[in-house]
């Protein structure tokens, strides 16, 4: 026989009996959850008649019209990598090149002019005379006015002056580009322009 002191088994029975209860109601509510309960069984039946009409329907593929190549339009052109094409460039660069230097040989035996010290675009037309039936363009730098003819130079670019009409004065200067070579640009000074302009 077991014996118990006052109040110590009671309350150890009663504490059994308490965790036994519990436990079955958690174990059987595990399981209701777990189970196949009313809710399941709707969510399978509304879900089998949502997927019941979802069959998809693909459109079939366009017709493509078969590939056909362009026709190559440039077999008769001359071939810019060819031997013939770069003979003919290195002849006119060469011609443009002696060109170039013979006009710098002529600029460089002549004396300078005063106007030739000065960019153009700080020289201003300001009017024209003719003396004797000689056209002179008037210019004016800072302060002062300079008398110009046809086959004078003014500008930093060798500027000669080849025509002088009433409103306007046409240069030819010697100009180097990038490659170092030397060619004539025509520049234009106008009346109106009171800075020169060229064009």
């Amino acid at each position: 026989m077991i014996r118990f002191g006052p109040n110590r088994g009671v309350n150890s029975l009663g504490a059994i009996v308490i965790r036994a209860v519990i436990s079955g109601v958690v174990t059987g509510t595990l399981l209701a959850g777990c189970g196949v309960g009313s809710k399941q069984t709707e969510l399978a039946q509304e879900l089998a008649n949502l997927t019941r009409d979802a069959r998809g329907r693909v459109d079939p593929l366009p017709q493509m019209a078969p590939y056909e190549p362009p026709e190559y339009g440039a077999r008769d052109l001359t071939d810019p990598f060819s031997e013939k094409r770069i003979t003919e460039s290195n002849r006119v660069e060469s011609a443009a090149s002696a060109t170039g230097a013979t006009l710098l040989a002529a600029q460089k035996g002549r004396p300078r002019q005063p106007l030739e010290a000065f960019p153009l675009e700080s020289l201003r037309l300001v009017g024209s005379v003719s003396i004797k039936g000689q056209p002179y363009a008037l210019i004016r730098l800072d302060q002062s006015i300079y008398r110009v003819k046809v086959g004078d130079y003014m500008g930093q670019n060798m500027g000669r002056v080849v025509a002088i009409s009433a409103d306007e004065v046409s240069l030819r200067e010697l100009v180097q580009d990038g490659a170092g070579a030397w060619s004539e640009r025509d520049a234009t000074m106008t009346l109106q322009d009171t800075e020169g302009s060229r064009r």
